[in-house]
């Protein structure tokens, strides 16, 4: 098999969390989701793994997580700062906020040398996932993938999420992935666009993104230059750069093609901090069942 990187997401602190929500133990030796999907990708057949992650965090991180896995994969890092960005650029004064997961990834492009997968280091996306990925590169050379799971698999108990609203053509190809706010209200799922507020009913089965992306190593001259864009335009103190909006924009204007894909697995994750136990008793549950080890490492 070609080369192929996961990309892990893991610079962004979780506000509604309320804490660093990427290095939470989760599994029962102290694993955090991250590792489960380095673990996932390494049976599925990747060859590299890069975290993006804040450089105050590196020595953090190659200590206590990727110290167990580096003799098993390639282990890179790449850093988001709010001062990766042309050096003409000036950021309102008091920005604190990240600039999105958009500018994350192009934060690593130059570790990237050929195809690849990006995901959230606080979402479990199951082996199912990787799997698809790796097939799909292994028959594809210029498409991109995004692997995505039914909404009622995503939603949280405890409040409202955002996802990707997906929406595909004949062929599964997807003409559409508007980032919402998804709520239920009087026993219907309310979809509320990010963008421009419009308001819509979904079905429990409506296919929603979390995330989990795959695309070739051309994609990254599109994401430079919408970059490039976003950058140089008058930015208020909250403004991000987000990859789903990348995407939409390179589909609307044809320069990507976007297979889409359904995960058999369970997607979990911790969007508030009262997700934490059901996430940890599903890990269990997964390892009784013989889909993990007890211990990963």
């Amino acid at each position: 098999m070609k080369n192929l990187t996961l990309v892990i997401m893991a610079a962004g602190m979780g506000s509604r969390f309320g804490g660093l929500k990427q290095i939470e133990p989760v599994g029962p030796n102290g694993e955090i989701i991250a590792d489960y999907s380095v673990y996932d990708a390494i049976r599925a057949g990747f060859n590299k793994v890069i975290f993006i992650i804040r450089k105050e965090h590196l020595d953090y991180f190659k200590e206590n997580i990727c110290k167990k896995y580096d003799d098993k994969i390639k282990v890179e890092y790449a850093f988001q700062e709010l001062d990766m960005i042309p050096s003409e650029v000036v950021l309102p004064v008091g920005r604190e906020k990240m600039l999105g997961t958009g500018h994350a990834l192009y934060c690593a492009k130059d570790l990237i040398d050929g195809n690849f997968v990006v995901i959230n280091s606080d979402d479990f996306y199951g082996q199912d996932s990787y799997k698809i990925a790796v097939d799909f590169f292994a028959n594809n050379t210029t498409d991109c993938l995004t692997v995505n799971y039914p909404f009622i698999t995503t939603a949280s108990k405890n409040g409202a999420v955002k996802r990707g609203v997906v929406f595909t053509d004949d062929d599964g190809y997807v003409v559409n992935n508007l980032e919402c706010e998804i709520k239920e209200e009087k026993g219907k799922l309310i979809a509320k666009s990010l963008s421009n507020d419009e308001e819509f009913v979904i079905e429990e089965t409506q296919d929603v993104t979390v995330n989990f992306f795959g695309f070739t190593h051309e994609f990254l001259n599109v994401l430079e230059s919408e970059f490039d864009k976003f950058i140089h335009k008058p930015l208020g103190i909250k403004d991000e750069f987000l990859l789903p909006e990348v995407i939409r924009e390179g589909i609307k204007n044809g320069k990507l093609k976007m297979l889409s894909k359904t995960s058999t697995s369970k997607w979990m994750g911790v969007t508030y901090k009262e997700d934490l136990p059901e996430l940890k008793e599903n890990i269990k549950k997964l390892i009784e069942k013989g889909e993990y080890p007890e211990k990963l490492w």
